[in-house]
């Protein structure tokens, strides 16, 4: 016979009151969402964060350079081409236009 171990206690995070908790479904991720009963506020059990490794990063603003469009780097590698447009907008040094060169 299974049995379920509830490893972290339902308290809500608004109010801090333990009892009075109940089930509210599941998020997009498929977490356990949840409902105080005395605030009616809803909140996530155990988020799901999603980190992005600095190797996938680097490969994605690599693959951008070498002439393939944000979203294309978005699609190969499973995210947004927002994340794409940010990290090459962090990494880009700023270029001096008006040199003494003139």
């Amino acid at each position: 016979m299974k049995t379920k171990n509830l490893t972290q206690v339902r308290q809500c995070p608004k109010c801090g009151q333990r009892e009075k908790q109940m089930n509210a479904g599941f998020n997009r991720s498929g977490t356990q969402r949840c409902v105080c009963r005395d605030c009616k506020y809803k909140y996530t059990l155990n988020g799901k964060t999603r980190e992005i490794s600095e190797e996938v990063k680097q490969q994605a603003i690599k693959t951008y350079y070498s002439g393939v469009s944000a979203r294309g780097v978005g699609k190969i590698f499973g995210m947004g081409k927002e994340n794409v447009l940010r990290w090459i907008k962090k990494t880009e040094q700023p270029v001096d236009k008006w040199d003494n060169k003139h």
